[in-house]
């Protein structure tokens, strides 16, 4: 089934709507959708390498206008729908701990988990809750998502091909790496902080 989901996203790439399914996964992702726009990311990247810098910025501008939706429902809505979202993910006490983390070290948490697997709608609705500095927060979103977004634009434009092989040949191999990362940041979410 997940090779079926990898070949579409291949072929998808030559489609006139990618960019915008693109943009929209990645701008919920941000705040409320559990799987990163890497799934689509990657493999588009790989089917139109010409088109990685492109894709890349697509992600970052709509991950950043995610993360302000994650923002404002941390900071207005965390009541219902963020303490539901932690919920649903099983996060609620990792929340308080991530919070109070924000008055010490706000600024490393969002620079750092920019770039991790650790989920980043967890990051941009505790943001909100936490009452960080909006200007701030859009400031740092946008240098650690760029970072992540463009790091994986460079890798794709200078070794998509041998990287596209190592997929194609070890597929089962790095769609469960790929599993265990996305399990991980959630685990790592909920037990670190």
């Amino acid at each position: 089934m997940l090779r079926r989901l990898y070949d579409w996203t291949l072929s998808l790439a030559a489609r006139p709507s990618a960019p915008y399914a693109l943009a929209a996964v990645s701008f919920a992702e941000s705040s409320f959708f559990p799987v990163p726009p890497d799934v689509m990311l990657v493999p588009m990247m790989l089917a139109r390498p010409d088109r990685a810098w492109f894709y890349a910025l697509i992600c970052t501008i709509t991950s950043v206008l995610g993360g302000i939706l994650g923002y404002v429902i941390g900071l207005a809505l965390y009541d219902s729908i963020g303490a539901w979202l932690f919920q649903l993910y099983g996060l609620t006490e990792g929340a308080e701990t991530f919070r109070h983390a924000y008055a010490t070290y706000g600024h490393w948490v969002i620079l750092l988990k920019g770039l991790t697997p650790i989920p980043y709608k967890l990051v941009t609705i505790t943001s909100g809750f936490a009452g960080y500095h909006l200007g701030w927060f859009i400031l740092l979103s946008v240098l650690t998502r760029g970072a992540r977004f463009y790091m994986i634009a460079l890798l794709m434009s200078k070794f998509g091909p041998r990287i596209k092989s190592i997929i194609d040949n070890n597929f089962n191999v790095v769609a469960t790496l790929a599993i265990v990362a996305l399990i991980g940041g959630f685990v790592a979410f909920r037990y670190l902080f």
